[in-house]
């Protein structure tokens, strides 16, 4: 096999990610033996985490020299969902096994209202930039960092106000959910500012781990529980903001969100779009997203992974994900794979 630089893998997603290449497939192959557990991200465990994600770039660094796929390797600086929310001061459950997650700290449009936006270097995102800083220290510029999770503005909206009350909100006190989230989105569009200054705007999205040149990437769950109306009187705003702001976004959406579909199309310099669904919704996602996006969905195809390419709509660009048990069958998935997307 000749030689794949990381160089020449940054290309390939620049020119999927922006369309400036013609429709073709990226390929990662998930394998990464002996690596430690991953540290919890607890205020406690920076060194943990950024010592894991130090190891892990090097492994990735070393699996490039042998393994021909689309990795990029990168800096994994992994959150949880709850940071912005628990920079808003709501309080985080942390259990011993599991990611902490945010607990709700407003239950009603009055305390919605008396909430503030509060500083990029508050806590807990004052310890980003923290491990962030040690991470470029050690590795460079050149290495990408990922972003960290980043939820929509209404999702980081719903993690802040209880549900019990935010929902009946949406209809009683629209104007209180609004004023609450251009909150977040003002503390968001200043977290990314000071973020793209200091890091750099080519970086690794926060899930799943594609390369952007620009824009940003965030998660849209809750779309999924409200209707196609309130998608587009409360979500597609700040998301439209946003993108204009940065030029252009990734979305990565679990949620049973087949009726924000045309939604999610009208955002402006929708990039790449991950869909977390059963098949057979991930098969119609293909065709209704293939003009323009670049799609890297949870599920790629069936049967071998070299045969998913030709399951494919013709004009769509596509993100294969797949998993090797060894070196051996990693090496074996690249060389099929690397014909099958047209590369020999």
């Amino acid at each position: 096999m000749a030689a794949d630089t990381i160089e020449a893998r940054k290309e390939r997603w620049r020119g999927q990610v922006l369309g400036t290449d013609p429709p073709a497939h990226l390929f990662m192959i998930v394998y990464d033996p002996g690596g430690p557990e991953r540290p919890l991200p607890w205020p406690t465990r920076k060194a943990e985490r950024v010592e894991w994600a130090w190891q892990l770039y090097l492994r990735q660094r070393e699996r490039a020299e042998w393994l021909r796929d689309d990795t990029v390797p990168f800096l994994n600086l992994y959150t949880g969902t709850e940071i912005f929310a628990e920079a808003f001061g709501c309080p985080v459950h942390r259990p011993e096994n599991e990611m902490p997650f945010a607990l709700p700290c407003v239950s009603s449009a009055r305390e919605a209202d008396r909430l503030r936006a509060p500083s990029v270097d508050a806590y807990p995102l004052g310890d980003l930039w923290e491990m962030a800083d040690e991470l470029r220290r050690r590795a460079g510029p050149e290495a990408p960092l990922r972003l960290p999770d980043l939820q929509s503005p209404m999702d980081i909206t719903a993690l802040i106000w209880d549900k019990n009350d935010l929902y009946r909100a949406l209809v009683e006190a629209p104007e209180a959910v609004k004023a609450l989230s251009a909150k977040v989105t003002s503390l968001l569009s200043a977290f990314l500012d000071a973020w793209f200054e200091r890091y750099g705007t080519e970086y690794i999205a926060h899930y799943p781990d594609y390369l952007m040149s620009g824009g940003f990437t965030v998660s849209e769950d809750e779309a999924g529980a409200v209707s196609p109306g309130m998608f587009a009187e409360f979500f597609q705003p700040h998301l439209e903001a946003l993108s204009q702001r940065y030029g252009g976004l990734g979305v990565h959406c679990c949620a049973h969100a087949r009726h924000q579909w045309e939604g999610f199309r009208r955002l402006p310099n929708l990039r790449v779009l991950n869909l977390v669904q059963p098949p057979e919704i991930i098969r119609e996602a293909y065709g209704f997203f293939a003009d323009g996006i670049l799609q890297y969905h949870s599920w790629c195809g069936e049967g071998p992974p070299w045969t998913w390419p030709e399951q494919h709509p013709p004009r769509s660009r596509v993100v294969m994900e797949v998993a090797a048990g060894s070196r051996e069958e990693a090496m074996e998935l690249s060389e099929r794979l690397w014909a099958a997307c047209g590369r020999e």
